[in-house]
């Protein structure tokens, strides 16, 4: 599942499902761009640890809510290194979980914003790249709430199952140009943002999941790896829960 020659945009690439994604895909031989919405020190020291390691990366920082600037981003992934071939996508928007009586239309809406915005307008930047080389893979991170509803989950839900959909029209759209769209689900990840959580309460996920643990960044890593990979080339409109057995298909 090797990666030589493939040129990668990891969105929110710093943190993260992302940062262990921007390492793998360097690690198997893609060049990276590392996307950070608003910190590019942070950016910059994964692209660095990446050119440490022999790789190719360089960073980048911009508000993909913005189309030009995710233009801006495309344009300059191909400039560093010549084309486009794979987009991890996936922004992680705070959304306030609160019940549904308690959420105001302007509230859900911001989810849909943070959420489907990006996601639309970086697949817009980089879909003309993709259709020129005939080849393209654009992996989606979602979250199992798209599809298993949660307390006062709601707002983010529901943006996630969009999200869940819209990858299924890109890729049905593309398919005929040889780009590939997959989505990739987590569940509980142990995360800097998972910190929240006690041991405790770590430990009763672990109980409740067949594969008896919760989730590294790694594991959702492993498998963007793969649907980036030539391994993958037949799979296209999927939706893949990384869960240990606590959500399955």
């Amino acid at each position: 599942m090797m990666l030589h020659g493939k040129v990668a945009i990891v969105i929110e690439g710093s943190r993260g499902i992302g940062c262990a994604a921007s390492l793998l895909l360097a690690n198997r031989g893609a060049k990276l761009v590392v996307h950070d919405p608003s910190q590019i020190d942070s950016a910059e020291k994964v692209a660095t640890a990446i050119r440490s390691a022999g790789g190719e990366a360089i960073a980048y920082q911009a508000d993909l809510r913005e189309a030009d600037q995710a233009a801006m981003l495309a344009a300059a992934a191909k400039q560093a290194f010549g084309r486009i071939d794979i987009l991890v996508g996936g922004a992680e928007p705070s959304v306030e979980a609160a019940p549904f009586t308690d959420q105001s239309w302007a509230s859900f809406a911001d989810a849909f914003q943070g959420e489907l915005r990006p996601a639309f307008v970086m697949t817009q930047a980089v879909i003309p790249y993709m259709t020129e080389q005939k080849f393209g893979r654009i992996i989606y991170v979602s979250s199992t709430h798209g599809k298993d509803p949660s307390p006062c989950m709601i707002a983010q839900g529901t943006a996630k199952g969009a999200l869940n959909t819209f990858s299924t029209y890109i890729a049905q759209e593309f398919g005929p140009s040889g780009i590939t769209a997959n989505v990739v689900a987590h569940g509980f990840v142990d995360t800097v943002e998972a910190s929240l959580l006690t041991e405790q309460e770590k430990a009763m996920i672990s109980s409740f999941t067949p594969l008896g643990r919760v989730a590294k960044p790694e594991d959702v890593a492993s498998v963007i790896a793969f649907l980036a990979s030539d391994d993958a080339r037949f799979l296209t409109g999927t939706y893949t829960p990384v869960t240990g057995g606590l959500s399955m298909e």
